[in-house]
């Protein structure tokens, strides 16, 4: 009994031939998120930025509207009011206030006090109340880059180390399409990007890594394998034959991760749509990206094939 395939073992694509309109859409993502991180720009959660963070649940829905004119009288900055999974749920963010550890308390209890007299003659249910103080956040900002620093520099590392140099810098610049691409969605969609959301960053790079080294595995082995094959259809020949296991690896994450989204609650959704976005970004990257790069680089293996190793 034939089992049923999504995608056909054996395909005969030919994506090279679209490697131009690839390097566009490619461009565009990459100069879209840098013009977004550079005018734009991440909006930080209380993680990195420092502040308080108030989760409380109503009685009955709130007026988002006159609940925010309500907070902006307070004079207390920026205050963000979103609805947290159900429209009783709400997350407030108060920025960090001028002045010590009293002065941010003191913020929080008059923020209390007003909600308490929008929310007047229901039982409010103060969910969690954290706050982040401004050393703490600055702290956790440079451990946070730190660990994206040292993180890229291992995976940089190994690629160099295992592939010709041509295969290094197409792996590096898929890996900075991919990476650049999630931080530009979290710029574009406002979505507040906190330490999850930093490992999800890290997680995709990881994820588009190894699709790339899976692919590049066997453009390394056609090579040995086809001699006198033209670059162009020995690419073509191993993302085909890479094809459904790549597909289908993505596939099975992001339905996984789907169910996530939608039923993991608000604490994961950031977390869970850059994966999402990431896996999708990764498996077009291993395909469009690294290999058309290897076409423009020239990529040879200059290894010795088994049999010649034998030999002498």
């Amino acid at each position: 009994m034939k089992l049923l395939k999504l995608v056909p073992q054996e395909t005969n694509f030919d994506f090279i031939s679209l490697r131009f309109i690839a390097s566009a859409i490619s461009l565009v993502i990459i100069l879209g998120s840098i013009s977004l991180l550079g005018f734009k720009g991440l909006n930080l959660g209380v993680d990195f930025t420092g502040g308080t963070l108030i989760e409380i649940r109503s009685e009955k829905p709130a007026n988002l509207p006159e609940l925010r004119a309500e907070m902006n009288a307070l004079s207390l900055g920026a205050i963000s009011i979103q609805e947290f999974g159900t429209d009783t749920d709400l997350l407030i963010r108060l920025p960090q206030q001028d002045g010590d550890e009293t002065t941010q308390k003191a913020a929080i209890e008059k923020t209390r006090a007003a909600l308490s007299n929008f929310f007047e003659g229901e039982e409010l249910d103060y969910r969690r109340v954290e706050y982040v103080g401004p050393q703490v956040g600055d702290e956790l900002k440079k451990a946070g880059l730190l660990a994206f620093l040292l993180s890229m520099a291992g995976i940089l590392i190994y690629i160099w180390v295992r592939f010709e140099w041509q295969f290094g810098v197409a792996a590096i610049m898929a890996l900075f399409h991919d990476s650049i691409g999630v931080l530009g969605f979290f710029a574009l969609t406002g979505e507040s990007f906190d330490l999850a959301t930093l490992a999800a960053v890290l997680l995709v790079a990881g994820y588009s890594i190894n699709d790339t080294v899976v692919v590049f595995d066997r453009v390394r082995e056609n090579m040995r394998k086809y001699k006198k094959k033209e670059l162009g259809d020995l690419l073509n020949l191993s993302v085909n034959q890479m094809l459904s296991r790549t597909i289908m690896t993505s596939l099975t994450t992001v339905l996984v991760l789907a169910m996530l989204y939608f039923f993991g609650g608000e604490v994961i959704k950031g977390f869970t749509e850059a994966l999402i976005f990431g896996v999708v970004l990764g498996t077009y990257s291993s395909i469009y990206v690294a290999a058309p790069l290897l076409m423009l680089l020239g990529a040879r293996d200059n290894s010795k094939p088994a049999e010649e190793k034998s030999a002498t």
